[in-house]
């Protein structure tokens, strides 16, 4: 029984919500746009609306977790190239989305279904599509498949989903962890960087970890992040908090905590954007971040308090350690004391500083200001 190109974007647009691309710490639900569910990304500086589609909901992996597994029952649909791409450069011509993330079930093999997207997407490019585009790189893609896509896209993506193969064996059994996952995300960063050598424009490279089912700690994922952020070009990693989806072996299992996948975020940005190791953040004796407080806030009431920053003399880096004070925040201390020295909590506050935050660990000119000590957990 065939189906209508709506009745498969119904399909083929569902659970797509699990796929994040946004640059707020949590992921936010999408929108009905005319019927359509519309997510955005972060694409140019700005926030783009979105089309999230499957090229294909048949899959014959069998993922643990995943709605698309190969043993779950539910109606199936699938897009050829140039079906997809007209459909979704009709959504862009009219105005209904400025970019497309493309990802699919795995039909045929990774390298079969890889080719599927690439076609897709060079249609796409063809028909006069110059939006936001987001390409998902299929397990064990080859090198020259990673490197069309990261000519072709914005954003290229494979989901580690795991921090090792141990953690990966208990979500999904049929995909290797070496061979097929963390090699396609080293074929993208090779690609990336020889086009930025040929000064050539680049995808950004992102990846997701499916947080609670395995029985990861934080401190595996953080550590795993630190390798990727720092040595393989990954832009953001992404922390999906595991629901169960009925009709999956992993249905029974409990939702994992929202508040634990905000910490990984905040923690994430702080390797990221603030110069701080994995190694640096507090856990607890199981290898927990802790839920009460955010982790930067919790480092600083450990190493600060006691050694407090003074902020007409410490650098960038050491400004960026204090609560409440941000990269372009400690960029715009370093310049205003410049010109005078800074003594009141208000000349801070003007210049952007979060002072609530930040009062308990800086010095004004030698003398700490008044605050209000922060409460937090004394396991830490």
């Amino acid at each position: 029984m065939t189906c209508s190109v709506v009745e498969k974007f119904q399909r083929l647009t569902q659970h797509m919500d699990l796929e994040p691309d946004e640059e707020a710490p949590m992921p936010s639900p999408p929108r009905e746009l005319g019927g359509w569910p519309i997510f955005h990304a972060a694409a140019r500086g700005r926030r783009v609306p979105l089309l999230k589609v499957l090229q294909s909901s048949f899959c014959e992996r069998d993922c643990l977790y995943c709605p698309f597994r190969a043993g779950r029952d539910f109606p199936r649909s699938a897009f050829r190239p140039q079906e997809l791409a007209q459909a979704a450069h009709t959504l862009y011509r009219r105005r209904v989305v400025q970019g497309v993330f493309l990802s699919s079930g795995i039909t045929g093999g990774s390298l079969a279904t890889q080719d599927r997207l690439l076609a897709t997407a060079h249609l796409l490019r063809r028909e006069g599509f110059s939006g936001y585009l987001h390409l998902k790189l299929m397990p064990g893609a080859d090198r020259e498949q990673v490197a069309q896509a990261v000519a072709l896209a914005h954003r290229v993506s494979v989901n580690l989903e795991a921090p090792g193969a141990r953690w990966l064996s208990r979500l999904a059994p049929g995909k290797w962890y070496w061979r097929e996952l963390f090699q396609t995300l080293q074929y993208a960063a090779q690609a990336r960087r020889e086009r930025l050598r040929q000064g050539l424009s680049v995808a950004s490279i992102t990846t997701q970890f499916v947080v609670g089912p395995a029985g990861e700690t934080d401190r595996d994922l953080l550590r795993v992040t630190q390798e990727l952020v720092w040595q393989m070009d990954v832009q953001r990693v992404y922390f999906s908090a595991f629901r169960p989806i009925p009709r999956t072996p992993l249905e029974d299992r409990p939702a994992e905590s929202l508040q634990r996948v905000q910490r990984l975020y905040q923690a994430f940005f702080l390797v990221r954007d603030y110069g701080f190791r994995w190694d640096e953040l507090l856990f607890d004796e199981k290898g927990f971040l802790p839920r009460e407080a955010d982790p930067k806030m919790v480092w600083a009431q450990r190493y600060l308090m006691h050694a407090p920053v003074e902020v007409n003399t410490a650098d960038v880096a050491r400004l960026m350690r204090v609560p409440g004070i941000g990269p372009r925040t400690a960029r715009r201390i370093v310049a205003a004391r410049r010109v005078r020295r800074l003594q009141d909590l208000r000349q801070l506050q003007a210049l952007g500083v979060q002072v609530q935050r930040a009062a308990p660990f800086v010095l004004l000119d030698g003398r700490r200001p008044p605050f209000q000590p922060p409460l937090l957990p004394e396991t830490f």
